[in-house]
Parts: structure tokens; sequence; C-alpha cells
């Protein structure tokens, strides 16, 4: 299963960094919505992480400057890598959501629904481009294996 789920992040992070490359190209004709899903997606699997490592989230709709998403990106995907080699996917984890309430999840259940979030987003982001005049990315899991 940890094979796997290292196949997951690494489609995750290959798909955000051409969504990053994206729309760093047509930033004059990308609006603010595009740029806040972006770092939504990027701050929501930061935030995974963190709540399994105990360390401190960004804020779910925080503003992060355009030339660092990438980093960021690549940032997640070493932090999920490392939790998947260290961790038991059972292991039960205890967290608080951004609303304060607490909630009790797996590793894999938390790691899955980071990709998955990732996955909802890209495709809401893609409509957007679209709408504004740019071709969207195919980023279909299947895109990615072919």
């Amino acid at each position: 299963m940890k094979e796997k789920l290292i196949d997951l992040f690494e489609y995750t992070h290959h798909f955000n960094l051409e969504m990053i490359k994206l729309i760093a190209e047509n930033k004059a004709a990308v609006d603010d919505r595009v740029i806040s899903l972006m770092n939504h997606t990027l701050n929501a699997q930061q935030i995974w992480n963190a709540r399994i490592l105990g360390e401190r989230p960004f804020e779910v709709w925080q503003l992060n400057p355009l030339d660092t998403l990438t980093e960021i990106n690549h940032q997640n995907f070493l932090k999920s890598i490392d939790i998947i080699q260290k961790f038991d996917p059972d292991k039960q984890i205890e967290y608080q959501n951004s609303g304060g309430t607490k909630f009790r999840n797996s590793v894999f259940e938390m790691l899955f629904h980071a990709v998955n979030h990732s996955t909802y987003h890209r495709g809401q982001i893609n409509s957007l481009l679209k709408q504004n005049g740019i071709k969207p990315i195919l980023t279909d899991y299947i895109f990615y294996k072919r």
C-alpha cells in the first residue's frame, strides 16, 4: 500500500507543478479565483501533513507569493513521502480542523484525502482556466500513467 500512496503523491506533485507553471505563464490572463484555488490546494496538503506530524499548519486560504508555489509543492511532496515511509498507515491521529473541532482518522485516510482534494481542485482550476481562454491540462491519473 505504501508504494501505491507514493505513486499517488508523485502524480499529485507532478500535476500541481504543471498547474503552477501554466498559471505563471498566463499570469495576466488568470483571475484571482485561480490563484486562490491553487494556493488552497497546496495549503491543504501542507495542513494534512502538519496534522500528522504535529507541526504548525498553514491557513486554509492563505495566499502565498506565486514564485513560492513550486517550493511549497516540493516541500509538501517530500513531507508526504516521509510520512508514508515512517508512519503506519493505520495509525490513528487526533487533530483539530480549521474550526477547532476534534477528529480522529488514520494516516492513510488523511493522506488519501489530501490526494483526492488536490485532484478535485485541479479540476476546478482547469474549468476556470478554460473560461479565461487558457487551454487546460489533462490531469487525470490515467494520463499520468500513460
